[in-house]
């Protein structure tokens, strides 16, 4: 009996896998349109018609019996993909709609590109997906280092471009005040390096009311001498700010934040809010 629910799961993936062969089939046709209507220069936006992925075949089969780990199953009509890379924690999340169902993750200040391939297969190895399940890509914008923060910024836009998702680009310090838990007004608060800090002001809902800005922990003390701060950057000047947690960025809840509708959506454009640190030396001519 067991082995006849095997074949039949056997039966259930060569379907699942000539499904994937018609979404692949799908993908071709929309990267089409989009050459076609990209071609166009009337045309600023993909035709919608053509541009989206028919949904009744980017979905695959449910399994029968069994375990079958090559079968995924999407309940909802989305698969987002999310990360962000504006502080050394390199954070990735899948969410279909209703969980999150794979997240890695990695550290490392200047190994951004190195690391954020392998997390994003990492957690939609998790998912049980592929790329081409993906309606969805959502990153945070920062404010952040000039390196890393371009790294996932380029990322994205690259995935929105190439399959044809929806993008979604959320400030960072928006991830990290997602999961602090305290009524009232409050700080979040990142390292900017050359002893600054990224903060902004959020108020009852999360809102935030005030930044992103950049400005020396001790000014930014004076200005709100009585907010909590959370962050990295409120750990790392404790006893300049009020430190009550060293939260880092979570995919996870940038994830929740963009399914739920609460993120305050901001274009795939790097905020920076200073110059790079690395600037191309100019030769002075002699006169």
């Amino acid at each position: 009996m067991n082995r006849d629910a095997w074949v039949v799961n056997r039966d259930a993936w060569v379907v699942n896998r000539d499904a994937w062969v018609v979404n692949r089939d799908a993908w071709v046709v929309n990267r089409d349109a989009w050459v076609v209507v990209g071609d166009n220069p009337r045309a600023g936006v993909r035709n919608p018609r053509l541009g989206v992925r028919n949904p009744r075949v980017s979905v695959r089969k449910p399994r029968l019996t069994g375990r079958n780990p090559r079968v995924s199953v999407r309940v909802a009509g989305v698969l987002l993909l999310a990360f962000d890379t504006a502080t050394p924690v390199i954070t990735v999340a899948v969410h279909d709609g209703q969980r999150v169902v794979g997240e890695a993750s990695g550290e490392g200040a200047m190994a951004h590109g190195e690391l954020l391939a392998p997390a994003i297969r990492e957690a939609m190895a998790q998912a049980g997906a592929a790329m081409a399940d993906l309606t969805d890509v959502a990153v945070g914008v920062g404010p952040g280092p000039f390196t890393g923060l371009r790294v996932g910024v380029v990322t994205a836009l690259t995935l929105g471009s190439t399959l044809g998702l929806v993008t979604h680009g959320v400030c960072s310090l928006d991830i990290v005040a997602a999961d602090v838990q305290v009524e009232g007004e409050f700080l979040v608060a990142t390292d900017a390096r050359r002893k600054e800090v990224y903060w902004a002001r959020y108020g009852g809902g999360h809102v935030r009311l005030d930044g992103p800005h950049v400005l020396k922990p001790a000014d930014l003390a004076a200005q709100h001498p009585d907010l909590p701060a959370y962050g990295q950057g409120a750990q790392l000047y404790d006893g300049v700010l009020r430190a009550a947690g060293a939260a880092s960025p979570r995919a996870a809840a940038l994830a929740e934040l963009v399914v739920s509708g609460r993120a305050a959506r901001l274009p795939l454009e790097p905020l920076y809010l200073r110059r790079p640190d690395a600037v191309p030396q100019v030769a002075v001519k002699r006169a």
